[in-house]
Formats: C-alpha cells, structure tokens, sequence
C-alpha cells in the first residue's frame, strides 16, 4: 500500500539526500516542486477548506531541526510507561476519526525527514543512556509502516537495533506492509506491533487502514520470520456490544498468535483533548462516539464506570488466554489499574514491568 501524494514538495537543502531520490522514484509523476522554505507546503494545506484532508496528500522532504529521540510526553495524572519516541516523520495518510495529529500538527502536514544519518548518530551517542532509555518506537508521530514504499529507514533501524542487546525497536502500524521485513538480520530486537480494534470500528472510523483479519495474518508472518510482537487496544471505544466484540478481537489474536511471541498487549480508553473534539465535528458532523466528559488531563473520556466495564472486560479475556502476556493501561489512573487489572504498577514500576518483558521476548539487558 503507497501512500495517495497529489503533491510532493523538496526542501533545497536536502534536494540531493538519498530520501529525496527514493521518493521521487516512487511517485513518478506527482508534481514535485522545490523550495526554500516550508512555508509554500503549509499555505498549499492551509488554504484548502478542510486542511486536515488536504495534508493527508501533500508531501514534504525535509529535515528534522530538533531531537530525533525524545521521551513520550505522558499526560499528568496518569501513570506513564517511559516510552521513548523516534521522530522519523509526522503526520499519517490514513484518516481515523480519533486521530490525534489532526490537531497535533500545524499545519497537518505529511513530513519525512532527510537527514536520517543524524538519527544513527543520535543512536550511538545515547550508548550511556541505554540502562534508561530501552523501549523506543516510531509510531508516535506516524504510522510506522505506512512509508516502506517510499523509504528504507526502517531496514536501517530493526538491523541497526539487532545488532545491540540494550533496547528494542517497536514499529506500530494499522497496515500489512511487512515485505520489507523479511531476511533482516533483526536479532529479535524489533517489536512489530499493531494497533487494533473491533471490525466495527475499523469500518466506520479508520479510513484507509487494514481490515482486523489482515493485520493479524501481517502479525502472524512477522512471529513466524522471528520477530516479537505487540497490541495496542487503543482507542477501546464504549458502545452497545462493545465488551462482546473486544473480547472476541482478543480471541482472534490469540487464535492466530503464540502468546509467548507477544511482549505486551495495551488498553487505553477513547480519549482526545477538546480542540479535537471540535475538528471531529467539523469534518464529520453528527458524530457519535459516546457521552464524553473532560478527564483529569482535560482530555474528553467516558465516565469512569463505562470505560472502567470495558477495560475490565478485555483485561480478563487476555488474563483468561493469554496469562503470561504483560497487559497494561496507557493513561489511566491508580483506582482503573486496581479495579480492572487487580493491581497498580506504581509511578515508576509500569516502566520496569514493561522492560523485563522486554527482557523475556526480545532478549535484551537490563539491570
């Protein structure tokens, strides 16, 4: 699956990069233009009446000023995994409702960074950071996957992260883009991971995504070629039948995967700050997605006992298939991790909970 760019814009400095050749091989015949400055992408996307839908075809090439890695925001209030982001690019192709970076971004552009080598050199000089820093991925800010057509950074890092024992790579996607995976010498460092969810939702709000059955046959290839895996329920959103059809989406991973390939499964409930609640409206007016209610970080989420019987639910199909699979909550508060998964990992326990499975999947060092 290519990414659909209407237009492709070059910054120039980084005309000549090895990226921006690769790119233009693959989208042959999309008008490309050079600038000088990014500002002539934004006024393209900003100029449209729905920005957000107008950056999901417009491309730029250019380079990343800030860190590559830095570590995941959180949100105040709940407690955090200490997850690391590699900023490889921003914004994402496909179109789900809840997505985040609709908002995110100013404006919502599709960016791919050139100066991949300052990633590398990022890499190596984190080489002291290693006992802090062992979970990074690139699925924050894009989706993991969605670009092998256009690139092959992602060959770089899961050889580049095989050829270490401190940390593991996890790449989170909703495609099936995995041929280039194959024959890499991956040591088992990398976690290919998928964001899932019922077939429901996956129709009526991930536009352009795979469908449930292909991710999981995608997930299934990957166990067999020797990578370790994850799942993501995240957003688990609240509605009539949901509990029946989330459980039975745990069972089809379950069906198609061993659970001793799977590092980790997380839970998070729908959740987004107002500001998207507001652009979900304007692009798709009449939506229904539940009665939201601001959450202690400001965030609209279900009420706590709506979201707390879905939570508990999925957590109990994974306990009751899957018990020796680390599952564990993304954003949620002390009373949900109690009432839902029988325990709280503490401030600081959720970051070495997910590290030794880690350990135990990918083989990795910790101390």
């Amino acid at each position: 699956m290519k990414p659909a760019i209407d237009k492709l814009f070059i910054l120039e400095k980084v005309r000549d990069s090895a990226l921006t050749a690769k790119v233009r091989a693959a989208l042959k015949g999309v008008p490309a233009r050079e600038i000088s400055s990014p500002e002539a992408a934004y006024q393209e996307v900003l100029t449209k009446p729905d920005p957000v839908a107008a950056g999901k075809k417009v491309l730029l090439i250019t380079e990343n000023q800030g860190r590559f890695i830095k570590p995941c925001p959180g949100t105040k209030h709940y407690t955090c995994c200490g997850y690391h982001i590699l900023h490889v690019g921003s914004y994402c192709p496909m179109d789900c409702t809840y997505c985040v970076l609709q908002t995110y971004f100013h404006p919502p552009l599709l960016q791919l960074f050139a100066n991949q080598d300052a990633l590398f050199t990022e890499l190596e000089g984190l080489s002291t950071a290693w006992p802090r820093v062992r979970r990074l991925g690139t699925g924050e800010f894009t989706d993991s996957l969605v670009w092998e057509p256009l690139w092959d950074l992602t060959p770089r890092l899961v050889e580049w992260f095989g050829n270490q024992d401190r940390a593991v790579l996890e790449l989170k996607t909703k495609t099936v883009n995995i041929s280039g995976l194959k024959g890499l010498a991956h040591g088992g460092k990398t976690i290919l991971s998928w964001s899932v969810n019922t077939p429901r939702i996956i129709r009526e709000h991930e536009k352009g995504a795979a469908p449930l059955a292909a991710r999981l046959s995608a997930a299934a290839a990957c166990a067999e070629a020797g990578y370790a895996l994850a799942f993501h329920f995240d957003p688990l959103v609240p509605y009539e039948a949901a509990e029946q059809e989330y459980r039975k989406v745990v069972r089809q991973i379950f069906a198609a995967v061993d659970p001793d390939r799977v590092a980790w499964i997380s839970l998070g409930t729908l959740r987004y700050p107002p500001s998207l609640g507001e652009v979900m409206e304007r692009r798709r007016p009449g939506l229904t997605l539940g009665e939201m209610i601001p959450g202690l970080d400001n965030k609209m989420r279900a009420f706590k006992p709506i979201r707390m019987a879905l939570s508990r639910a999925v957590a109990q199909e994974i306990r009751t298939l899957a018990p020796g699979v680390c599952a564990y909550f993304c954003m949620e508060d002390r009373q949900v991790w109690e009432k839902c998964m029988g325990f709280w990992p503490g401030e600081e326990g959720l970051s070495r909970l997910l590290d030794k499975s880690a350990a135990r999947v990918c083989g990795i060092r910790i101390s």
